[in-house]
């Protein structure tokens, strides 16, 4: 594991219906929580976990439907309003009022619907390769669709599972292996620690079903339904990204009434808080001390 993780502890909330699971580090007056995306864990946070909790009460949960958290059985059960409701209730178990939440992949598109619909909540929003739900759906193009075909083919009923389990999960494997901008940033214990994620019983379903649950209605809204975020924001993109493209991140900062900051990082993919986790530190570091 990262180094620093000797210090980090374990535990679970109840969440209404589901129990996550959740790393945490540090004791500090302010609660940061770091939000994953598929097909990964509290784990891909681990470099910012060990680097932040210094200063910040940091807590990384397990997605529900990922690792050691509870994997409901219904595909409904993983629509946006219960997954946002889920980092609500962590962040009220902790009793700290409101939060800094920052994500990645599907964390970040939990986050900004989090902002959206509860912005008191949150004292600052991060997010991490993915843009607010009305940018991408401004920018959306037939090269972006072509990028995420995975999407498409995760609709399919027990297909999308079968094949990952393949080979000892070779293609989620290559996903994180052989799409980074640079070789070797995922180590051999790296993956080992994600496939006992995906071995979980249940886990790639529901995994999955983040996607059956959300894909039509995400399509469905317009833009002009979606509300500006009022809460202090930053954006951070790897663009050597090949599932969520350069054009499709355009105009972030139009979708934000309140003070913004935007980074680009040319060295990184789409795992960024792991290829660059340096830099992706640091600039958390600055934007939650300001």
């Amino acid at each position: 594991m990262a180094e620093g993780l000797e210090n980090i502890k374990f535990d679970y909330a109840q969440i209404g219906g589901v129990r996550l699971h959740y790393a945490t580090a540090g004791e500090g007056a302010k609660l940061v929580v770091l939000l994953h995306g598929f097909p990964e864990s509290w784990y891909s946070w681990r470099h910012q976990i060990a680097a932040l909790s210094d200063e910040y009460t940091i807590v990384a949960p397990d997605m529900r439907g990922y690792n050691l958290s509870d994997k409901p059985a219904k595909v409904s059960d993983y629509e946006m309003d219960k997954l946002v409701n889920d980092v609500t209730g962590l962040i009220d178990h902790f009793r700290r009022g409101n939060a800094a939440v920052i994500g990645n992949d599907w964390g970040a598109i939990i986050a900004w619907e989090l902002a959206e619909k509860h912005p008191e909540y949150l004292w600052k929003l991060g997010a991490l390769q993915v843009p607010p739900p009305a940018v991408w759906r401004k920018n959306l193009s037939f090269r972006q669709l072509l990028a995420s075909w995975y999407i498409l083919f995760f609709q399919i009923p027990r297909l999308p599972e079968y094949i990952l389990k393949l080979n000892d999960y070779a293609v989620l494997e290559n996903a994180l292996k052989n799409s980074t901008a640079e070789k070797g940033v995922f180590t051999d214990e790296d993956i080992a620690e994600y496939k006992k994620n995906w071995k979980e019983p249940f886990a790639l379903t529901a995994m999955i079903n983040y996607y059956r649950a959300n894909l039509l209605k995400g399509f469905a809204r317009t833009a002009a339904a979606a509300k500006k975020i009022k809460v202090p924001t930053v954006f951070i993109y790897g663009e050597q990204d090949r599932a969520i493209l350069r054009e499709t991140v355009k105009g972030v900062g139009d979708a934000i009434d309140a003070p913004f900051e935007e980074f680009h990082i040319p060295t990184s993919g789409h795992w960024a808080q792991q290829e660059a986790a340096d830099a992706v530190t640091e600039i958390l570091r600055e934007f939650l001390a300001e």
